[in-house]
């Protein structure tokens, strides 16, 4: 990982990242599951072994593996109490003349709408500009998703267009609207000549 480290954590004032580990399997579970509906419109269509325990350790394996390889991180969102509350993970890593990755998150809807994923979302972007040195976060949402897109454009992220059939969400092909943030604002002027 990181700085050879074996376990990243970051904190903020009401919410600590933390990469995953096996032990957090019944919290993801419980906010998952007590979340299926919630969440549902909005990702990928699960399969039925999404919630079993090999599934998630697989997954922990996976962020543990591309954290090493600078390739992808993962971090679980908890508040003062550790109580898990969601995931926020930057993914999709390229180095070299695009320097960009791709965010993406989730939050367990009792955890909605009090400024947890907002934080999280902030000291992400902070950890992918000022540790990482990545150059652009990009972000997709579905264009009903107004939360999400709020929450892209509260913390600087810029609306740069729609993706036609972008992702497959829960079962269909659906466009998303793109958003991109800069770690320095280097948009400059195209010229049309």
């Amino acid at each position: 990982m990181i700085f050879g480290s074996p376990e990243l954590v970051l904190k903020a004032k009401n919410v600590e990242l933390r990469t995953p580990r096996y032990s957090d399997y019944e919290q993801w579970r419980d906010v998952r599951e007590s979340s299926k509906a919630f969440l549902e419109p909005w990702e990928p269509k699960r399969g039925n072994d999404f919630f079993k325990r090999n599934a998630f350790n697989n997954r922990v394996k996976w962020a543990k593996k591309s954290a090493k390889a600078n390739q992808a991180y993962q971090f679980f969102i908890f508040d003062s109490y550790q109580t898990l509350l969601g995931s926020v993970t930057i993914e999709n890593i390229r180095k070299g003349p695009s320097n960009a990755a791709t965010l993406g998150y989730w939050l367990g809807k009792q955890h909605t709408g009090k400024g947890f994923m907002r934080e999280a979302v902030l000291n992400i972007v902070n950890f992918s500009f000022n540790r990482l040195f990545i150059s652009r976060l990009e972000a997709a949402t579905l264009p009903e998703n107004k939360s999400s897109r709020i929450l892209l454009e509260k913390v600087g992220f810029k609306y740069e267009g729609v993706g036609q059939s972008y992702l497959q969400i829960n079962g269909r092909w659906r466009n998303h609207v793109l958003y991109g943030l800069l770690r320095n604002d280097r948009r400059g002027h195209v010229d049309e000549s």
